[in-house]
């Protein structure tokens, strides 16, 4: 089979994705964002993750927002976000809409892989539904789907795409073996076929749902250890000189992986009658930190004598992890709301978010410099530029200095997580 591959979704998964199989293999990169199809074919990726010149040596790859280019594809790999709606349960509606489009262009013999996180059972209950209604193929007879979770981390140029292992997965033996050597062709660290395409999908989910409890659990150890007036850093490194100390931080668990796809689990695991008790326990702890940190600021303020409301507060960073413009479920903002509650005046700087972006998504503004004392300062996300800052020139006697990320020299803050 001389695979052609469309792409769809030029995000944090598919434009690396895209890029490395454009190197070695006749490559459509589809998306229906038209100014974000023009940024790529002028060599500008706004998420930072490919820079000019990788681009450009992708010789194979092409960009384009027209359904009709993709009846070249014969190999299709959907990477669109799969994210939670207000009430925290699964909103398929990207992935459904990605599988529309590509059944549309479906013809026999083709493979539909996804990457995107989902529940167990989603590829085959979900999205081959969709695909067979659209296109009028049978699946398993003329065409064929696989299952391949994505393993970016966006912001990190070290464990790029091709150097993380792979899982790879088909519905048919002979499908998961030509899917396992389509990425074998671009995955330098190897793959690793699973035995099913569920087995696929739940080893991804469990992944970020083991990351989120054992956050949760140094999250509680860091409010049962506040309350003792004990600093939470300080027991993790005592504990870590044992050889088998899991080197987990308390922090906000946001992002676009972690903070969400443990509800792609628990939902479907209510849906058949059970309550995940542990994964939800884990998920309440996680989702109430940035309130928590706000409260601790407040409290902090009035102990240095400050008048609450009307209190000037920066909040330094915005994105959800740090050296990454990536603000998909960034966490800080639950600590701009609790603080705004309070009544306080919070600034926000972030010399890695995109205003626009973030005026879009949580309706707040970034302040472009940073030109007078605050009350308090909060280093809620630690990009390099903040780690080297000079809080005496934003700061007074009695300015509130809290640290998320437990990045500043203890001596010159209040409190840290």
């Amino acid at each position: 089979m001389n695979n052609n591959i469309a792409v769809i979704g030029l995000g944090y998964v598919g434009l690396p994705l895209a890029v490395e199989f454009g190197k070695k293999l006749n490559t459509i990169g589809f998306d229906i964002n038209l100014d974000r199809i023009h940024e790529l074919k002028n060599g500008y990726d706004r998420t930072l993750e490919v820079d000019e010149a990788n681009l450009k040596s992708s010789t194979q790859l092409s960009f384009t927002n027209d359904l009709e280019q993709l009846k070249q594809a014969n190999f299709f790999i959907i990477t669109v976000p799969t994210p939670i709606d207000k009430n925290r349960r699964p909103d398929l509606t990207p992935l459904k809409k990605a599988s529309e489009t590509v059944g549309k262009v479906l013809k026999k013999g083709d493979i539909v892989v996804y990457e995107s996180t989902v529940y167990p059972g989603c590829t085959e209950e979900d999205c081959v539904p969709i695909l067979e209604r659209v296109s009028g193929l049978k699946f398993n007879i003329d065409f064929f789907c696989g299952y391949s979770p994505e393993r970016i981390n966006p912001g990190d140029k070290v464990h790029t795409v091709t150097k993380i292992l792979k899982i790879t997965s088909g519905s048919t033996p002979e499908t998961a073996e030509t899917v396992n050597q389509v990425y074998l062709s671009i995955i330098e660290a190897g793959t690793y076929k699973a035995p099913s395409i569920k087995v696929a999908e739940a080893a991804k989910v469990i992944e970020n749902c083991q990351r989120d409890i054992n956050i949760a659990f140094v999250n509680e150890l860091s409010l049962i250890f506040e309350r003792m007036n004990i600093d939470t850093i300080q027991v993790l490194e005592a504990a870590g000189t044992k050889w088998n100390f899991l080197p987990f931080r308390p922090g906000l668990v946001g992002g676009h992986c972690i903070g969400v796809d443990p509800y792609y689990l628990t939902y479907k695991a209510e849906e058949l009658g059970y309550h995940p008790e542990v994964i939800l326990s884990g998920r309440r702890i996680n989702d109430n930190m940035g309130a928590w940190v706000a409260n601790k600021v407040v409290k902090l303020l009035i102990h240095k004598g400050h008048t609450v409301n009307k209190s000037n507060v920066l909040m330094l960073g915005m994105t959800f992890k740090e050296n990454c413009p990536d603000i998909r479920n960034s966490k800080v903002i639950d600590i701009i709301h609790e603080l705004k509650e309070f009544g306080t005046n919070v600034e926000i700087y972030d010399p890695w978010a995109d205003n626009e972006e973030v005026k879009h998504e949580y309706g707040v503004e970034l302040i472009k410099n940073i030109d007078k004392k605050y009350d308090a300062v909060v280093l809620a996300v630690a990009h390099d530029e903040f780690e080297t800052f000079d809080l005496s020139k934003i700061s007074h006697d009695t300015t509130v200095i809290f640290d998320v990320k437990a990045k500043l020299s203890k001596e010159i803050i209040d409190a840290r997580l």
